[in-house]
């Protein structure tokens, strides 16, 4: 069984006031979109978020079939969102994704799960990308647990725990994310349907 598990909890301070999650892209809320093209490739939806999100969370989600796993501490980063959410997850391999990269890749995905057994772990222009990547269940949140337990809150630490498998792609756009309402507008309208 697959999981994807959309990581929303966090703060979005250079986005403004605002909860940039929910923030519109071509008229759909920003992590509906990310949510509908990991759940196209998945068994089931997880979405991560903060106490304070849900109801938010629950009105852009509308109509589709996901489960909440609220952070019972906020603002620990996406490693404490990750464990969150795979504790929650019943699936072995679990696509992970950033609730602000609207330009996820389905097909990437789908490559990452047939690689993962551990982690599968993009990398473009040199660079991993741990949250458009899929994780061993087991594996990943014994590795946030470790991270977390050592104090740190270091996405590349828990990643370092895993010995991933790194898959080359040669594009950058899925990992596009939407940190300011500038990069927000540079996104609208690149999704196709």
């Amino acid at each position: 069984m697959r999981t994807g598990l959309v990581l929303a909890g966090g703060h979005s301070t250079r986005f403004g006031e605002a909860d940039k999650s929910v923030a519109a892209v071509d008229e759909q809320p920003m992590v509906r979109r990310v949510a509908e093209r990991v759940d196209s490739v998945t068994d089931e939806l997880v979405v991560n978020c903060r106490d304070e999100q849900r109801a938010a969370i629950t009105e852009a989600l509308d109509g589709l079939d996901y489960r909440l796993a609220v952070d019972p501490i906020p603002d620990e980063g996406p490693v404490a969102g990750m464990r969150t959410g795979l504790r929650v997850a019943r699936g072995d391999a679990v696509a992970v994704v950033a609730c602000d990269m609207p330009l996820a890749d389905p097909e990437l995905f789908e490559r990452l799960f047939e690689r993962a057994d551990t982690a599968a772990v993009p990398r473009a222009d040199g660079h991993l990308q741990p949250l458009h990547a899929v994780y061993g269940r087991h594996a990943a949140r014994f590795a946030c647990d470790r991270t977390l337990a050592s104090g740190s809150r270091r996405l590349a630490e828990a990643l370092a725990r895993l010995d991933p498998v790194v898959v080359d792609v040669a594009s950058e756009d899925p990992f596009t994310n939407v940190n300011t309402k500038g990069d927000l507008v540079g996104v609208r309208g690149a999704l196709g349907g």
